[in-house]
């Protein structure tokens, strides 16, 4: 390490450990009255990395700041606890003394005294005397005034780095942080508010990039796994450069029995993660279960005590983009009042505890593994309502029975945050089933809006996970579980896998009857999805007598224009055949007509009537007759839901179809070229219906009216 400047006498080697991040050896003694660090010329961490991962635009920007000539600037790393501010400041530290000439001086500002005592011995580093620096601590003399003439009058170029500066009124109400054409000053905050650094250059340090995190687990342990097992690791540690750091750490401390890269990653927790801290165990910074509190002390010393609550709050999700319209409204009582969340909320943000998204939609970014520190420390009484309050909100915004053709853009983001909540709820053994419930009831309507946007692999990725985590809390036969488990099958069937819908829509039926009895809404509703499964394998018969089922239950149960009655009536003039069409199709008219009179003209259930009516007289051998409404319906749901949704391209399927047996195959081909591309980009090539319209399209070229 470096010495101090000439004229010190050298002395015993000691230690001297501020409360911030630095652990500095020190070989220099003072006078008697000397109270302060005997260094500022030697940072080191508690963990210095191997090699300084990523931070190539940021090192090159500092790096420009102590170049020959620079001077006069105010720089800030700001950022969450833990994502290696101190290492970039140590880097560019030893970049200015070994590399630009420069004197480097580091101060530790975690609180008033170490910040005084680091800044005045600045001043004797610089030459200040003896007597100067009594007047100064005595209060004779404005310390802060002290210590900047001596650095304005260095005879060397300097770099001042100030670490750890997370409450910046220490900085303020000293006077201690200013410029000087002399040198730059580097400052290390968890603050990130701009309000606090006027004239400064506030530069973010994040987490790392997956390549770069992965990397730094293996700098410290290369022999624990493969490189795309370091990334797996570093995804689930957030790539938060303090985890990864523990991580490696523990990992190249094993020596009995030495874990690998999977070992770690099956154990994983917060409690693991901090076992990486061999020997610091006492410093709080270098913990991941505590480095955060230091930030919610420094919220609540600022009169925003219910930032905790919110943080708490925020620890029900996960740490993916939160639409920041799911706080609209949010009221906890006493513990958070509507008033204060604006006011909690920026305590948050301006001590980087949480940051902001611009969207679409705006949104709050909060690491994960912060929140699952938080989740850890949240006091047993507290978790059932802010849980239950997390699922209100989510709720309020899920729609229970959403339109077909909505856009899936605002739900999307959600779903971490929906599987996140059931998560945390079904691991615990104290959570009520209700507030369990309240999770699963979440994941449903989002399965249920993503499906009917036409987003059916992000809804089967909800409805399937939910299932799995609500089955092992509730059991397989709550209500709520089998709902899901139909949401699956009815995905399942959109996504071209027949053979799995139908096995698990039939498996649902049978749970449904079993449970709820032969005419409840729920087995009804098993009767439906099951009858378009059945039919769609093959089973034309079965799939009809089912849906007839479900329309005779659901005329008996909630009368003959309900909409549920009158899908279920429309749907079986797409799949009847031979005699009973016939029969369908005298009635078909009428039922049209109930639709638009009960729903309105332009409701998606009357739109789907008229569609398939239009089906069924092409069914029926009578093309022409379909062709004016096969166009209408392809006109409106164009128009309704745009040109590349399931139901409009079924409608245009249906148009080229007619065309065909209407004998304009010009134009037939035409609409079913277009069918085939969407239904190839949208679906995929390999996807049933693909390949339908592919078979059609030769047909049509070979003047047939139809392969399916």
């Amino acid at each position: 390490m470096n010495g101090r400047t000439e004229g010190r006498a050298s002395g015993q080697g000691r230690v001297y450990q501020a409360s911030g991040d630095q652990h500095i050896v020190e070989h220099h003694h003072h006078g008697p009255s000397w109270s302060g660090p005997d260094t500022v010329r030697s940072p080191a961490l508690g963990r210095t990395p191997l090699v300084l991962r990523d931070r190539v635009e940021l090192m090159d920007t500092l790096r420009a700041s102590v170049a020959p000539g620079a001077g006069g600037r105010v720089h800030v790393l700001h950022g969450l606890g833990g994502c290696g501010k101190t290492a970039v400041a140590c880097a560019l530290f030893e970049h200015a003394t070994a590399d630009a000439g420069r004197v480097g001086l580091w101060v530790n500002a975690s609180d008033t005294t170490s910040l005084r005592s680091g800044m005045l011995a600045v001043a004797a580093d610089r030459g200040a005397a003896e007597g100067e620096l009594m007047a100064a601590r005595s209060g004779l003399r404005a310390a802060a005034d002290l210590v900047w003439d001596h650095l304005d009058r260095s005879d060397r170029p300097w770099l001042l780095v100030i670490d750890n500066a997370d409450d910046p009124s220490v900085l303020r109400d000293g006077g201690w942080l200013r410029s000087s054409p002399r040198g730059t000053v580097l400052v290390t905050s968890r603050q990130a508010a701009s309000r606090w650094w006027p004239g400064a250059q506030l530069l973010h340090v994040g987490v790392l990039p997956r390549t770069d995190a992965a990397q730094v687990l293996r700098d410290l342990a290369p022999d624990a796994g493969t490189a795309e097992e370091a990334e797996e690791i570093a995804d689930r540690l957030g790539r938060l450069p303090l985890a990864l750091t523990l991580a490696g750490t523990f990992l190249a401390h094993q020596v009995i029995s030495p874990w690998t890269l999977t070992e770690y990653g099956q154990r994983l927790d917060i409690d693991l993660i901090d076992q990486g801290a061999v020997g610091i165990a006492g410093d709080s910074r270098h913990l991941v279960s505590s480095t955060w509190e230091l930030s919610l002390d420094a919220v609540a010393g600022q009169g925003l005590p219910e930032a905790q609550t919110l943080l708490r709050l925020l620890a029900c999700w996960a740490g993916d983009p939160l639409p920041l319209s799911l706080l609209a409204g949010l009221d906890l009582g006493a513990d958070l009042p509507a008033g204060r969340v604006e006011p909690a909320l920026r305590g948050l943000l301006d001590h980087s505890l949480t940051e902001l998204v611009p969207g679409p939609p705006r949104g709050l970014r909060t690491h994960g593994v912060l929140l699952d520190s938080v989740a850890r420390g949240t006091p047993a009484e507290q978790i059932g309502e802010l849980a239950a309050k997390a699922a209100e909100l989510l709720l309020a915004v899920l729609p229970e029975i959403p339109e077909r053709g909505i856009e899936a853009a605002p739900f999307r983001p959600l779903a971490p945050h929906v599987l996140a909540l059931l998560r945390r709820v079904s691991q615990r053994e104290d959570a009520d089933p209700p507030l369990v419930e309240s999770a699963a009831e979440c994941a449903l309507r989002l399965a249920v809006n993503l499906h009917r946007s036409g987003d059916y692999a992000s809804a089967l990725a909800v409805g399937a996970t939910a299932v799995d985590l609500a089955t092992a809390r509730l059991g397989d036969d709550d209500p709520l579980v089998v709902r899901l488990r139909q949401r699956v099958s009815r995905t399942l069937r959109r996504l071209g896998r027949f053979d799995e819908a139908e096995t698990l829509a039939r498996r649902t039926l049978a749970d449904c009857e079993r449970l709820f009895g032969p005419t409840a809404p729920d087995t009804l509703e098993s009767c439906a999805t099951l009858s378009i499964a059945a039919w769609v394998n093959g089973r034309q018969a079965e799939g009809a007598a089912l849906m007839r089922r479900a329309a005779e239950g659901r005329t008996a149960l909630l009368g003959p224009v309900h909409p549920q009655t009158l899908r279920a009536r429309y749907i079986l003039l797409e799949i009847v055949r031979g005699a009973e069409l016939a029969r369908e199709l005298e009635g078909a008219p009428a039922l049209v007509q109930q639709c638009a009179d009960t729903m309105g003209p332009d409701h998606t259930i009357t739109m789907g009537a008229e569609l398939n009516y239009a089906n069924a007289l092409f069914y029926a051998g009578r093309p022409t007759e379909a062709l004016p409404l096969a166009r209408r319906a392809f006109t409106a749901a164009e128009r309704r839901y745009g040109p590349d949704y399931p139901i409009t391209l079924a409608s245009r399927s249906l148009l080229a179809l007619t065309l065909a047996g209407a004998g304009a195959f010009p134009e037939a081909i035409e609409q079913m070229e277009a069918v085939l591309e969407k239904r190839t980009r949208v679906l995929g090539p390999d996807h049933p219906w693909t390949g339908h319209s592919a078979a059609n399209l030769d047909a049509f070229r070979d003047g047939v009216a139809s392969a399916y």
